[in-house]
């Protein structure tokens, strides 16, 4: 999607910016998390004879379905994409040792019910980063596209990630001369896709939530999760819960004025009645106050029938979101209140309903259909280990 300012001021330097838009701390368990460049250069170091803690080792593995990475050469392969590569048909599981992984992954569709875990059980420990954009110039010739730019992709149904952090440390700064900004951390099209306890760092673009195709309604799940960025950061067709989130929005120095960005921007298809729902989450920000929208609808020229879809309740939305105007239009052909946008019970200075017009609100009837169990159906990932 594209950015609010498509010719931004030249910003600080790339350290300067990483520490201006370092998290202040992620919620549940997350505390002090990181910036994306903090965790991708200084990971976490692990004991050097258990690399895989809990979960066996190349000696003593865990089953024959599970494989080993650790970038020190003490597991089965250095690199994720490798064991992914090897990790044939379905449920396989890798687990993962503390280190940054700086390379893109991919898990196409026959890779099915993977399990990837990060070895720690900290999320900060394990991190898979890259840093191309979709203005970043391909060896063969033209340039990534959002879709291209991608430092994870899972394709693969029934995919279960725990601990991992999904980075995507490219930056404006570093760029001028590029005006693809859009740095996607991770793209998930895979149905039942369950995140728990992981991280996602990125600033335009960064977690990818949507679906193989517009007559897939691909279900995802994440929970306890941390999400930063900045311009569109959540966004796509997929049906999908955050349970207990925290998403965080960056500082930007290379703006003077409002808005920095939004934090969603859904693109559910038409045929499908559940797009994205936000559940006892969290926003907070790094930005001046009501400096953010909290959403603003993604009508793609691939599909002009979209009509996205988001649901925020039970959530405390802090002063960084502007409470009189919450919602904006990507595109005045597609205005906001047209769309699927609704809130309930969500508290904090972010969430004041100071103008209603402004803010849609379910009724206690409607909200009883706004839950996990009816967006996600037969499928209930909470239940699992």
């Amino acid at each position: 999607m594209s950015s609010p300012h498509p010719h931004p001021r030249p910003s600080l330097s790339r350290r300067d910016l990483l520490l201006a838009g370092a998290g202040a701390g992620a919620a549940l368990a997350l505390a002090a998390a990181p910036s994306r460049a903090a965790a991708a250069a200084r990971p976490r170091p692990s004991g050097p004879r258990r690399p895989f803690g809990a979960h066996g080792s190349p000696r003593r593995r865990l089953d024959a379905g599970t494989l080993y990475v650790d970038p020190h050469g003490r597991g089965d392969f250095t690199s994720v994409q490798a064991a992914v590569t090897a990790a044939t048909g379905a449920g396989r599981t890798l687990v993962i040792a503390p280190g940054s992984y700086r390379e893109t992954v991919l898990l196409d569709t026959t890779r099915t019910g993977a399990t990837w875990i990060g070895a720690s059980g900290d999320p900060r420990d394990v991190v898979i980063v890259y840093d191309n954009a979709a203005g970043t110039a391909k060896p063969s010739g033209g340039t990534y596209g959002t879709t291209g730019s991608a430092t994870t992709t899972v394709q693969g149904d029934g995919f279960t990630a725990r601990a991992i952090t999904f980075a995507n440390d490219w930056l404006r700064a570093d760029h001028p001369d590029i005006t693809g900004t859009q740095a996607v951390a991770i793209k998930v099209q895979g149905d039942r896709s369950a995140f728990t306890n992981c991280r996602f760092l990125g600033h335009q673009d960064t977690l990818y939530a949507d679906s193989i195709s517009l007559a897939a309604f691909a279900r995802q799940y994440f929970a306890d999760c941390y999400v930063e960025g900045d311009v569109d950061f959540v966004f796509g067709r997929a049906t999908a819960v955050y349970e207990r989130c925290r998403f965080h929005t960056l500082n930007r120095t290379d703006l003077g004025s409002a808005p920095y960005g939004f934090v969603f921007a859904p693109s559910t298809a038409i045929a499908n009645p559940l797009g994205y729902l936000v559940t006892s989450g969290t926003v907070t920000s790094a930005a001046p106050d009501a400096f953010y929208k909290l959403a603003r609808p993604w009508v793609p020229g691939s599909d002009l029938t979209a009509r996205p879809m988001l649901t925020v309740r039970d959530s405390r939305l802090g002063p960084g979101i502007d409470a009189r105007a919450p919602y904006a239009n990507m595109s005045d052909s597609y205005p906001w209140q047209s769309q699927r946008f609704a809130e309930y019970r969500n508290t904090g200075p972010g969430a004041a309903v100071t103008v209603p017009a402004q803010r849609p609100q379910l009724t206690d009837t409607q909200a009883r259909s706004a839950t996990r169990e009816a967006y996600l159906g037969d499928w209930a990932p909470w239940t699992e280990g």
